[in-house]
Formats: C-alpha cells, sequence, structure tokens
C-alpha cells in the first residue's frame, strides 16, 4: 500500500506542478501580421512586385503563408530573444526580437528573423542549402486588427 501511495504521489506531482505554475505567458500566442516581402540579390532589391504574406504565431509556433507556398515550410518553432517595454510619448509599446530556424525535407534550411514593435512587424527570411544563401527577403507590415504600420519607405 505505501509503495502504491509513494508512485502515485510521483506520477501526479508534476501534473499538479504544471497546472499550478503557467509560468511565462507567450507574448506573440494568437497574432497575426500582414506583410509585403521583398526579394534581395546582391544586397539590392530584386525588381518585381512584392509578395504578400501572413504571418501566424500561435502557441510557441510561427507560421508564414509565403514560407509554405514558395518553399513547403510549415509552422515552426520560435524563439524570442528580447521581449521588452518603452514609454513612447506615454504610450506603453512592446517590443520583440524573434528567431526561428528548420529544415525541409529537400535539406534547405530557412532562418526567420522577426522584430515586432507594438503592431509593427518587419524581418527577414534566408534560403540556405548546404551552408550557402541560396535566396534572401526582406519584409515589413503590421498586425492584422491593430493600429497602422508605419511602412518604411
Amino acid at each position: 500500500m505505501r509503495i502504491a501511495t509513494i508512485t502515485l504521489t510521483a506520477l501526479l506531482a508534476p501534473a499538479f506542478l504544471a497546472l499550478s505554475f503557467k509560468g511565462d505567458k507567450d507574448p506573440l500566442n494568437k497574432r497575426k501580421f500582414s506583410a509585403q516581402v521583398t526579394e534581395f540579390k546582391e544586397g539590392k532589391a530584386k525588381p518585381g512586385k512584392a509578395g504578400d504574406d501572413e504571418i501566424d504565431f500561435k502557441n510557441g509556433r510561427v507560421f508564414s503563408l509565403f514560407c509554405f507556398d514558395k518553399f513547403e515550410f510549415k509552422e515552426v518553432k520560435y524563439a524570442v530573444n528580447k521581449d521588452s517595454t518603452y514609454d513612447d510619448e506615454g504610450e506603453s509599446k512592446h517590443y520583440l526580437e524573434i528567431e526561428a530556424i528548420t529544415t525541409n525535407e529537400k535539406n534547405e534550411t530557412i532562418n526567420m528573423n522577426f522584430t515586432i514593435d507594438d503592431n509593427n512587424i518587419e524581418g527577414s527570411y534566408k534560403l540556405i542549402k548546404k551552408d550557402i544563401v541560396k535566396k534572401s527577403f526582406t519584409f515589413i507590415g503590421s498586425e492584422k486588427g491593430g493600429k497602422d504600420s508605419k511602412k518604411k519607405k
């Protein structure tokens, strides 16, 4: 009987701790952004129409419609490298820097970098194969349903 009680306690204790300890919440969970993507080659914007992107953050993963359509990358686990708040003319704003890296079935690696300043997003995608950058993109946009983006020209 004593062994059964100890075993039951050992099994249930982690579950109770997980439920009682919420930890840090993901500041990006369920946030969605629209962005314009521009391809760069040799440091210059490639001529042509910018592509559209929809970027969704959910449950510690990011999904880029652009990266899925172009390179078949699905949801990618991301890491928040910087998370801070600052005051801008009496208004509190949230600043985040995020990175996501994964490799697909074709042995291509995507390196995704995001900077989110309140409701605005910008960043880059780099497609890498055999340690060589094959394609490079930058993007800029804003949160869906958020404030207007302060797009750079």
